[in-house]
């Protein structure tokens, strides 16, 4: 009867043991079933190698590709005509730039691009356009590339882009007939980024970004220039410019229905982002900023001052602008950088402190010509 017993028992715990191992087997093919078998296909502009200035933007391939590295989704990389690729100029030693080049897998496949003509789009669940000045040339003619995205999204895969890279999409008509991106939330890299970062490249360009994207009917959305802004219509996702990129691609993931992982923020985007909080009326940052220098880049902000000034329609627009310069001030100390706080203390009838500013200028450089000018009109 004991035995009995016992071998009852262990008949129980065996099946009990079974059925946990199975229950945990089960678990991890879903894990695995959710992220291994998502595949992405990143596509790069090949025009870099007729014009290395405009190449494919390499950080924002890099920081995409780590994001979906960290999920566990497959990548392959695509570009009109296949084989080399070339980028953009770009800082190797940047964190996010030397994990993709120190990664293998990826950088052969750099190197040996497929052609968009040859891509099947039944083995993509979503597709990564990346930016960079190329894109603007030869990603819109692209017929191959045009279907590859109709056909993704049309079989209820994801369809992202960043900065340039949505001018692959301005062509892009599903089986209906109508434009993929019309009366959908959309955006990429404005006019006034295009005015202010990209002008020599103007006259080159077939079209401004931003209105063939309106053109085509998309509602067009965007922030302050250069800062983080993704814009989400279902399984489009579009980012306004190199900042937006990982929201961009956390974003990709999440439609993939994978919950994306939090990757690190990079000193370059987390600065934006604290500028971003500065424009938003956020005045403790200067206090974060003071205290945390080793976490920002300050120079950055210093810069952004700079550039902001120039689109500044409004006084509050001037203050902040002055503001970020001054933060910055002592870490650039650039003589431009200080006429251009002088103008804006000018701007806003500080005409004291203008002199102040010019004066500490003229101290270390007593030659300075620009600064004697302004000096004499105040």
């Amino acid at each position: 009867m004991k035995n009995s017993k016992q071998q009852m028992n262990n008949l129980i715990t065996f099946k009990l043991s079974s059925l946990i191992l199975i229950t945990l087997m089960l678990i991890t093919l879903q894990v695995s079933a959710a992220s291994v078998s998502k595949k992405i296909l990143m596509v790069v502009s090949g025009y870099g190698q007729e014009d290395k200035s405009a190449g494919y933007e390499f950080d924002e391939f890099s920081k995409a590709y780590l994001v979906f590295k960290a999920n566990g989704i497959s990548v392959d990389v695509a570009s009109p005509k296949g084989g080399k690729v070339e980028a953009g100029k770009y800082d190797s030693s940047k964190v996010y730039n030397a994990k993709a080049l120190a990664d293998k897998s990826i950088m052969a496949k750099l190197a040996h691009t497929l052609a968009t003509g040859e891509v099947d789009a039944s083995n993509y669940n979503g597709i990564f356009i990346v930016g960079g000045k190329g894109a603007m040339f030869d990603l819109p003619k692209d017929k191959a590339l045009q279907t590859l995205i109709a056909d993704i999204y049309q079989q209820q895969g994801s369809v992202a882009a960043v900065c340039h890279g949505p001018a692959a999409l301005v062509d892009v008509k599903l089986n209906d007939g109508s434009y993929l991106i019309a009366n959908k939330s959309i955006n990429g890299f404005t006019n006034v980024e295009e005015q202010l970062f990209g002008k020599k490249w103007l006259t080159k360009f077939d079209f401004m970004l931003e209105d063939k994207l309106i053109e085509r009917g998309g509602k067009f959305q965007a922030s302050d220039i250069m800062l983080s802004h993704v814009a989400i219509d279902g399984r489009l996702i579009t980012g306004q410019n190199p900042s937006s990129t990982v929201g961009v691609a956390n974003a990709l993931v999440n439609t993939l229905g994978i919950k994306a992982v939090v990757t690190e923020q990079y000193q370059g985007d987390k600065t934006l982002a604290l500028v971003a909080k500065l424009l938003a009326g956020d005045k403790t940052v200067l206090t974060t900023l003071k205290e945390n220098q080793a976490d920002y880049h300050l120079p950055l902000v210093g810069m952004y001052g700079f550039y902001y000034l120039k689109i500044a329609e409004n006084n509050s627009q001037i203050a902040n602008a002055l503001t970020l310069m001054t933060a910055a001030q002592a870490e650039i100390n650039n003589p431009m950088l200080d006429m251009k706080i002088a103008t804006a203390q000018q701007k806003l009838g500080k005409a004291e402190m203008a002199k102040n500013t010019l004066a500490q200028l003229l101290l270390e450089k007593p030659d300075y010509q620009p600064a004697k000018d302004m000096l004499k009109t105040l």
